[in-house]
């Protein structure tokens, strides 16, 4: 079993950035995928970067060149560093995992954290 918890959620201007962060714990040996995901109301949750244990990473194309995803294997945590914000990018984040080869995540969803893109 393996617990995401998101942090550093917030209200920021168009243009602005943030930085958000995920904390792993539990059975983290098993995590190879750290992923960020958002979700706006009456939307599904989709995939926004992902990073694998050994650093390649995955973007989906509204947010390239403008998010980043980090990770630290020794802490368990994967930041995402959002740059230009834009209004399209006021969702609820959330942060999970995924095992090698695997496509079903390994923690449960949580509350995960508000990001408000706004004058």
């Amino acid at each position: 079993q393996v617990t995401f918890v998101e942090s550093g959620g917030g209200l920021v201007q168009p243009g602005g950035s943030l930085r958000i962060s995920c904390s792993a714990s539990g059975a983290t040996g098993t995590i190879y995928v750290m992923a960020w995901y958002r979700q706006t109301p009456g939307k599904e949750r989709v995939l926004v970067a992902h990073m694998t244990r050994d650093g390649r990473t995955f973007y989906a194309e509204p947010v390239k060149g403008r998010f980043a995803i980090s990770r630290d294997n020794s802490k368990n945590t994967a930041d995402l560093q959002m740059n230009n914000l834009e209004s399209d990018d006021t969702a609820v984040y959330f942060c999970n995992g995924n095992a090698k080869n695997s496509l079903r995540p390994l923690g449960r969803w949580g509350p995960g954290t508000q990001v408000t893109v706004a004058l």
